[in-house]
């Protein structure tokens, strides 16, 4: 029970920090993609001292391992990529509520995966969240922006889903913050192209706040999340997660001036709804 509760602290404490990176999108003023490889590259780097630091072994037990997380980190760079493109193209609040459908996804993947049976509750909560979604984001035009965040945040949800899957994999395996590690690292180098085909020019402020971005929201924030996941499913994560969106939501509001219209307040309610449920849920389970 000790263990389960200290999972859904931790992976609350992450999504807090996931919720409020969405902003960055908005201060760094680079394009996304430099933005997702300065989060990836200064992650990487905070982790790679702590290891050398700690003399913690980071090999992994096979070359498969390799390989898999290898994939998970290329997945892990479209994530983060999609996701601050979501935001620039629309607003805040259709990338962090697009994306927060991926338990969606998840909810009928894991079972697949890893032969479970499909549990009437999750997938209830799954298309609860859904719903608020759709209230939120009720009209799609393919000409408008605000589509073309849809777009991008959904191929962010996927992504992650597909991601939160091996995740639970390997965390059986190794800890939460050598599996980040070798994801932020992996994504590094899928996304360093960019550095020279954009050629970015960065200011003291710009730097600061991807260095803030990397170590704290990023490499902090990830190894806390994937390592709850020891004693939590994926499924009870993802819809924890979906918090994310009520977090970033209420900082864009605060931040960026970006006030939820009535049908955001509505969507998110019903997201929150699930999220809690879940949640608390998952406790009872635990007792």
């Amino acid at each position: 029970m000790k263990n389960k509760t200290r999972s859904l602290i931790e992976i609350h404490i992450a999504v807090v920090l996931f919720g409020l990176s969405g902003l960055f999108a908005r201060y760094v003023g680079q394009p996304a993609v430099i933005i997702a490889l300065g989060r990836v590259f200064f992650a990487s780097i905070s982790m790679y001292l702590f290891f050398r630091y700690s003399g913690t072994d980071i090999s992994l037990g096979s070359k498969r391992d390799y390989f898999t997380l290898a994939a998970a980190g290329l997945m892990l760079a479209v994530h983060w990529t999609t996701f601050f493109l979501s935001i620039q193209v629309s607003t805040v609040a259709i990338g962090v509520l697009t994306f927060s459908t991926f338990p969606l996804f998840i909810t009928f993947l894991e079972p697949l995966i890893f032969g479970e049976k499909i549990k009437i509750n999750d997938v209830i909560c799954a298309f609860v969240m859904f719903a608020g979604v759709m209230i939120i984001v009720p009209e799609f035009h393919l000409s408008n922006n605000i589509t073309l965040g849809i777009i991008w945040g959904m191929t962010c949800s996927l992504t992650y889903a597909a991601l939160s899957l091996i995740n639970r994999k390997f965390v059986k395996k190794y800890s939460g913050r050598l599996i980040a590690f070798y994801e932020q690292g992996t994504a590094t180098l899928v996304l360093l192209p960019a550095f020279f085909i954009y050629r970015p020019v960065f200011t003291v402020t710009s730097i600061f706040l991807l260095v803030l971005l990397g170590v704290l929201f990023t490499a902090a924030a990830h190894s806390m999340f994937i390592n709850g996941m020891k004693s939590i499913r994926a499924q009870t994560a993802g819809m924890i997660a979906s918090l994310e969106s009520v977090y970033g939501i209420a900082a864009a509001a605060v931040f960026l001036g970006e006030i939820p219209s009535f049908n955001e307040f509505a969507g998110g309610a019903l997201i929150l709804s699930a999220a809690i449920y879940s949640t608390l849920k998952a406790s009872k389970a635990a007792e």
